[in-house]
């Protein structure tokens, strides 16, 4: 089983967190594979801070559990929603995001991942909550 975790951040106008990958098409959230021995938590907090610059700050909610298909027959992603602090960068600290920034649940980048993008409708909008990613 492969297991990943993604940060669900927002800002305080309620604009989401999205970055665009190097090595995938499409806006996700920020998040990444949770490593042999580490727990989701810890990676959560790694990966944004790695992606974005921005660190966790408090305990993050768990959002839910979602096994992705799309990618094997085996994946699974982890959720939080989490408060962040730090300022964003113009530009990701990592080589591997390739855009970042925030965007209203109404204006969502076009080519948005559609397990982002069903992410987002069930926590802005109160849409049913789907096990599939």
């Amino acid at each position: 089983m492969t297991l990943g975790v993604r940060a669900v951040v927002r800002s305080p106008t309620g604009e989401f967190l999205l970055v665009r990958h190097t090595y995938t098409p499409g806006w996700h959230f920020p998040g990444g594979g949770i490593e042999v021995g580490q727990a989701a938590e810890v990676a959560l907090a790694d990966e944004l801070a790695q992606e974005t610059g921005l660190c966790v700050s408090g305990e993050a909610q768990l959002h839910g559990i979602f096994f992705n298909s799309c990618v094997s027959g085996r994946d699974h992603v982890v959720v939080y929603l989490c408060d962040a602090i730090g300022e964003l960068p113009i530009k990701s600290p990592s080589p591997e995001i390739s855009e970042l920034g925030y965007f209203a649940p109404e204006c969502l980048p076009a080519d948005i991942d559609p397990g982002t993008a069903q992410r987002i409708r069930e926590i802005a909008f109160g849409k049913p909550i789907s096990r599939e990613w």
